[in-house]
C-alpha cells in the first residue's frame, strides 16, 4: 500500500549503500515509503522482502502501482519475481553507475527493468531503458565543514598535525597501491602529515594489504601511513571534517562518492581520471585530476595544494559550494522522483 519500496539487501555498508541512504533520507519526507532489507543510517526502520510483497498486493491510493527502486542484482531478481511471477502491481526502477559493460546475467536483469537511471552520461551507454541521468549527491546536512580543521583532526587521534586520506575497499582496482606510492613520495616532504587508508581488504585482498604495509615499513613510514580499517558510516563525517585532502586514485571507478563527501566537508581532492571526478573538480576549482596510475603526478598535485595555504583555502570554499549547489542528495532525489512521476503518469 506504500507508494515506494527501496531495497537494500547488502549486509555491508558500501558506496551503493551510502548513496541509497542519502536519497532515502530525502524521500522519506516526500513519499509513503518503505526501506526493504537491511538498515541504513538515518533511514526508516526496514521491513522484510516478504512484508514488502504483502504490502505491494494493494496499489497505493490514487495510483495503479507501487514503485520498487533497486540497485543490486539480488534486488533486481526479487523485484522481477514479485512483478512477473507473483503479478504484483509494481514497476521497477534500477540505478546504474557502472561505466563498463555488465556481464550476461545483470544485462538480462536490467533488460527487465521498467526504468533505468544512470549516474553519468557514460554509464547510460551500457544499459537500456534509461529515463534519466541523475548524478549521485551527498547529504550536505550530514557532511559539513569543521569550525576549525586542526582541532577536528586532533580529535581523531591519529597524530601529526594534518591528515590526507583515501577511502574505499583496499584492492588494486581502487588504486590503493597508487595512493601508497604517492604517499611514499609525498610524506618525506611534508613533516606533520599523516595518511589514512580507510577501508578494508577482506579475503583475497588481505595479502595485497600486507604487501603495502611491508613496503611502508621498509620506508620507515609505518607511523605516518595508517590503516584504521573500515570506519562506521556514522563516524565518517567527523573524519572528513578533520582532513586537509582526500586522494582517490582508482584504476576504475563507476562514480566515486569520497571526493563529494570531502567536498561537502570543505576538503579539496586529488583524483585520477576515473569515476565522475572530473565533473566534481569543476575545471580545477575544487580538486586536481591526474592520470590513472600516476603516483608521482598525484604527489606533486597534493604538494602544490597543501604547500599553498591561500590556494587550499580557495579550493576548500569552492568544494563546499560546488557540493551544495551541484551535487546535493536533495538534487539527486528530485531527479529520481521525476522518473517515478513519469512512470505513474504514463500508466
Amino acid at each position: 500500500m506504500s507508494e515506494l519500496y527501496v531495497t537494500n539487501f547488502n549486509r555491508n555498508f558500501t558506496g551503493v549503500s551510502a548513496t541509497a541512504a542519502n536519497v532515502i533520507r530525502q524521500q522519506s519526507h516526500q513519499f509513503d515509503m518503505q526501506l526493504v532489507g537491511r538498515a541504513l543510517p538515518g533511514c526508516p526502520t526496514p521491513i522484510t522482502a516478504a512484508a514488502a510483497r504483502k504490502l505491494s498486493k494493494i496499489p497505493p491510493v490514487d495510483k495503479t502501482f507501487s514503485i520498487w527502486h533497486v540497485r543490486r542484482n539480488p534486488e533486481m531478481r526479487v523485484a522481477v519475481w514479485a512483478r512477473d511471477v507473483l503479478r504484483l502491481p509494481i514497476r521497477i526502477v534500477f540505478t546504474s553507475a557502472a561505466q563498463r559493460r555488465h556481464s550476461a546475467y545483470p544485462r538480462w536483469l536490467i533488460s527487465r527493468m521498467d526504468a533505468v537511471i544512470t549516474t553519468t552520461e557514460r554509464a547510460a551507454d551500457f544499459v537500456p531503458h534509461v529515463r534519466a541521468v541523475v548524478p549521485h549527491g551527498v547529504d550536505i546536512d550530514v557532511f559539513t565543514p569543521a569550525e576549525e580543521r586542526a582541532s577536528a583532526w586532533q580529535k581523531l587521534g591519529y597524530g601529526g598535525s594534518f591528515g590526507i586520506a583515501t577511502v574505499g575497499r583496499i584492492r588494486p582496482e581502487k588504486g590503493t597501491d597508487v595512493f601508497v606510492d604517492s604517499m611514499l613520495r609525498l610524506l618525506p616532504t611534508l613533516p606533520g602529515a599523516v595518511a589514512l587508508v580507510i577501508g578494508r581488504a577482506g579475503g583475497k585482498h588481505d595479502a595485497f594489504q600486507k604487501s603495502l604495509q611491508d613496503r611502508i615499513a621498509a620506508a620507515g613510514l609505518s607511523e605516518r601511513i595508517l590503516f584504521p580499517g573500515e570506519i562506521p558510516a556514522a563516524d565518517l563525517p567527523s573524519t572528513m571534517q578533520g582532513l586537509s585532502l582526500v586522494m582517490q586514485l582508482p584504476r576504475y571507478e563507476g562514480y566515486g562518492m569520497a571526493p563529494l563527501e570531502g567536498m561537502a566537508s570543505g576538503v579539496p581532492f586529488v583524483g585520477s581520471e576515473a569515476g565522475y571526478y572530473r565533473a566534481f573538480s569543476s575545471q580545477g576549482k575544487s580538486g586536481q585530476i591526474v592520470a590513472v596510475e600516476a603516483p608521482e603526478d598525484a604527489a606533486k598535485a597534493a604538494l602544490a595544494i597543501l604547500k599553498n595555504p591561500d590556494r587550499h583555502a580557495a579550493l576548500s570554499r569552492a568544494a563546499r559550494d560546488i557540493a551544495v549547489n551541484g551535487f546535493s542528495s536533495a538534487r539527486e532525489a528530485a531527479g529520481i522522483n521525476a522518473v517515478y512521476d513519469m512512470l505513474w503518469t504514463q500508466n
